[in-house]
């Protein structure tokens, strides 16, 4: 058997789920724009340029889901993935899953964006099986604003990965081969982890470091 993990923003999607989610949030006037949208757009820069703190930047993207009651979260969810996530999901995204789930791989999406606004993209959209994302701590059924255990970004994901195969009776050794299908030079601990890491519509440091490594460099747009 083999192990097919993708990330999600920029890779699977032509678009991040993470930032468009404030934006979504911003357009319903449910966060402010004068206050909130400067603050998304430079959260996404340091996330780029890899200089993010991801406490802080949870801090901020948790913040809404403690202040609403869960019915009207998933209504707002619902229109978002309408409005906002599927015209970010191309054919060739499509196909690739596709592609690795017919040949019997076990297959997950790993995100560092929360599981209450991944979970119904990944499962419901893509087909995918399995997520391995940030999980938003929840009390009394309600979410608290505050993650749950390590996040699933830089190398928290590798911490995530292991836990979760270790839940189903699995480890690294399982498995012939390794997938890893990423954009993003934060991505580079758990790339560097599987036995065929692939750099997808890359931004410029993980095309340079994957042309280097003699990575292959694809694009699903």
């Amino acid at each position: 058997m083999n192990l097919v993990l993708f990330d999600l923003d920029n890779t699977l999607l032509a678009g991040d789920s993470d930032f468009e989610w404030a934006q979504f949030l911003i357009r319903k006037g449910v966060l402010d724009r004068e206050l909130q949208e400067a603050k998304n757009v430079r959260f996404y820069e340091q996330y780029k340029a890899g200089t993010l703190d991801i406490f802080e930047f949870l801090d901020f993207q948790l913040a809404p889901l403690a202040r609403h009651p869960r019915a009207q979260l998933d209504a707002w969810h619902r229109e978002f993935v309408q409005t906002a996530i599927r015209p970010m999901i191309t054919a060739k995204a499509r196909t690739l899953v596709r592609q690795h789930l017919d040949g019997g791989a076990l297959v997950a999406v790993v995100t560092a964006t929360n599981s209450f606004v991944t979970g119904p993209i990944v499962l419901g959209e893509l087909g995918i099986p399995h997520l391995v994302a940030t999980i938003p701590a929840q009390e009394g059924g309600a979410f608290t604003g505050k993650p749950r255990g390590m996040p699933a970004f830089r190398a928290g994901k590798i911490e995530r990965v292991d836990n979760w195969l270790e839940s189903l009776g699995l480890h690294w050794g399982s498995f012939a081969r390794t997938w890893f299908y990423s954009d993003s030079h934060n991505d580079l601990p758990l790339m560097s982890r599987v036995s065929d890491p692939v750099a997808v519509d890359p931004d410029d440091t993980l095309r340079t470091h994957a042309e280097q490594a003699g990575w292959p460099v694809i694009s699903l747009r």
